[in-house]
């Protein structure tokens, strides 16, 4: 949640800084500003809304340096206000500060500050912090007798992270120190773009994508200095650190849209791609087995686990739930799905034979990473399912597997879900045949997944049906989404997406679950959305369709290509390609997807940037 972007070097900064602001607007959009170095004062511009009318507003007061930071802001404390957005002034403008997380004790603070003669222009937890670094800044120049230096600066960065409680990943110009960005972290990640006399600054790596490929992943609790031709790095408990510096594989055209017209469309057409990268090398065809290499743990460890928590948080979670059906199913391996907010503040009983996997697109989710560490704390083997290379859950999770989906820019997650599934399918083969799974059943497993690329690229012909459907119901204001088994998450996940960008009320259940209850629901003006694909348990979801029918609901249903029956009963009805009940998630979840996003575009909102929510939640 929010995006942070600081630049120092030789090229002209607010035309850096706009850029990366555009990159990272997907995670926070109230707001956007960039403070910039001059000559005897730091330039402030900002404006409340998207980061265009940042730009525009720069364009009529441009600012012209090689040193700066920005800021994009999803509102924690305060409203969508100018005087509320990034980059905060301190004291009496000495030093200019954005920030990412939750200051918890910023109203005790700000009572002290005020107390002391500072006044606050924003309702931010930000701005205590500006005016506290400015408050020990003063302080440390009259101990010192001298001009402020970046000993100074540093020092008064030092003493205000010491008294602040909560979240935040912190950047900070100072206008004695004009050629120096200090930036900070604990629990909000920043991460370091390293070029040739000049480095950038970054909440994650995509506005340095096209201008390094050298990378430097702050961990919690250190302080970066930066100057055009330095970078020193210090653990505050510990001292200085040496830098690893690592390489981006990323490519600029991961991060453009090129002939789509929005973020989300293009990821959903990705999963064909995206499902081959999390297959790629992960077959040991002679023992009909998956291939994991990131585990850090024994076959004979491995062996001995008898218990298995998965935990995430929203879409992630709904894998979690196809995760848990696929280890059941296939490894026998009694599974529980723990939503990582609750866990957190649990004690659940969980023994050494327990395996703990934390499932995140991002790797920074604040409930996940708080979760896993408490597991981690109580000595239990945590692993990690992630798509970011470098995340903070994927350097402190005991190992892990990497999804290789490729940047998610569209805060509705598309891409990253199926390639979760697919991972946790591969998790499960590769369990299950330590265990229980024979050979011949592992080579079909594996001949099935092998064909998921191709089956994705046949589920994305029914975009035009589903184009016409949603033109259909997207007026209407409550949706129920129903199945079963493999089935049931997928219909909780096309709700949440429904929920997510069109603001559409949508609730999933299991099918037979709606006569307990939702069917009261069930009216004229409240479509149901079936996920009734060929299996074993099709008669019984058929039933239920039949049910709401007999009460006057539309029914939308998603079917395997050629079932006449489902046709027979549902008012409409969206085909996918057939394919095994375990593999089903995969091809069922396509046309929620598109579904989802034609009813957002019908009803003029913004797909890729929805109200209210932020592509990585990494607050509490």
């Amino acid at each position: 949640m929010c995006g942070i972007v600081g630049y120092i070097g030789f090229r002209s900064v607010s035309d850096v800084l706009l850029e990366g602001l555009h990159r990272l607007e997907y995670r926070g959009y109230d707001s956007a500003g960039i403070a910039v170095m001059q000559e005897d004062h730091i330039a402030v511009r900002k404006r409340a809304g998207r980061v265009n009318e940042l730009s525009q507003a720069v364009k009529l007061h441009p600012v012209e340096s090689k040193v700066g930071i920005g800021h994009t802001r999803w509102a924690t404390h305060g409203e969508t206000t100018d005087e509320n957005s990034h980059p905060h002034l301190g004291g009496n403008g000495e030093v200019a500060i954005v920030h990412n997380g939750v200051i918890e004790n910023y109203d005790s603070l700000r009572n002290q500050l005020m107390e002391m003669g500072y006044v606050f222009k924003s309702q931010t937890d930000t701005e205590v912090v500006a005016h506290l670094i400015a408050h020990h800044l003063a302080e440390q120049t009259r101990l010192d007798s001298e001009e402020p230096c970046v000993a100074t600066c540093l020092r008064a960065i030092e003493l205000t992270l010491d008294r602040l409680k909560g979240t935040f990943g912190i950047c900070a110009l100072f206008q004695s120190c004009p050629e120096t960005i200090i930036a900070a972290r604990s629990g909000s990640p920043l991460v370091i773009g390293v070029g040739k006399d000049e480095f950038f600054l970054a909440s994650d790596a995509s506005p340095l994508i096209g201008y390094t490929s050298d990378v430097v992943y702050l961990a919690d609790n250190e302080i970066a200095v930066l100057e055009p031709n330095s970078m020193k790095i210090a653990h505050r408990t510990t001292g200085s650190v040496q830098p690893s510096i690592q390489t981006l594989d990323q490519v600029s055209a991961d991060i453009e849209l090129g002939d789509f017209p929005h973020y989300m469309l293009k990821e959903i057409f990705e999963q064909p791609q995206s499902i081959a990268n999390a297959l790629r090398g992960r077959f040991d065809d002679g023992e009909g087995t998956a291939v994991i290499g990131g585990l850090n743990l024994t076959a004979q460890q491995l062996r001995t686990i008898d218990r298995v928590v998965l935990t995430a948080c929203g879409t992630s979670w709904h894998a979690g739930l196809v995760g848990e059906y696929l280890l059941e199913e296939f490894a026998r391996l009694p599974t529980e799905v723990e939503y990582a907010s609750e866990l957190r503040y649990r004690n659940p009983p969980i023994t050494d034979r327990t395996l703990v996997f934390s499932i995140t697109q991002s790797g920074e989710t604040a409930d996940t990473l708080a979760a896993m560490r408490e597991c981690k704390r109580k000595g239990h083997p945590t692993l990690a399912i992630c798509n970011v290379v470098g995340s903070t859950i994927a350097r402190e999770a005991d190992g892990g597997i990497y999804l290789h989906a490729g940047p998610e820019i569209g805060v509705a997650s598309t891409k990253a879900f199926t390639s979760q599934v697919t991972v946790l399918t591969l998790l499960a083969l590769y369990l299950g045949r330590m265990r229980h799974l024979s050979y011949p059943a592992g080579k079909r497993i594996i001949k099935q997944l092998k064909m998921m690329p191709e089956k994705i690229e046949e589920a994305l012909k029914c975009h035009e049906q589903v184009q016409e459907i949603a033109d259909k119901y997207s007026q209407f204001n409550n949706f129920l989404y129903l199945g079963r088994l493999y089935n049931f998450p997928v219909a909780l996940e096309g709700a949440l997406k429904l929920k997510e960008i069109s603001y559409i009320h949508a609730e999933g259940y299991p099918a037979a679950e709606m006569k307990h209850g939702p069917i009261a629901l069930v009216d004229e003006q409240t479509p149901s959305f079936f996920i009734v694909p060929r299996g074993g348990i099709q008669p019984k979801v058929i039933s239920n369709m039949e049910e709401v029918k007999a009460r006057k609901g539309p029914v939308i249903a998603v079917a395997t290509e050629g079932d006449r029956e489902v046709e027979r009963i549902a008012d409409d009805v969206i085909t996918v390609p057939d394919v095994e009940d375990y593999l089903q998630p995969l091809v069922c979840s396509i046309p929620l997807q598109l579904f989802s996003y034609h009813v957002a575009l019908l009803r003029g909102c913004n797909v890729d940037r929805p109200r209210n929510l932020a592509k990585s939640v990494t607050v509490e």
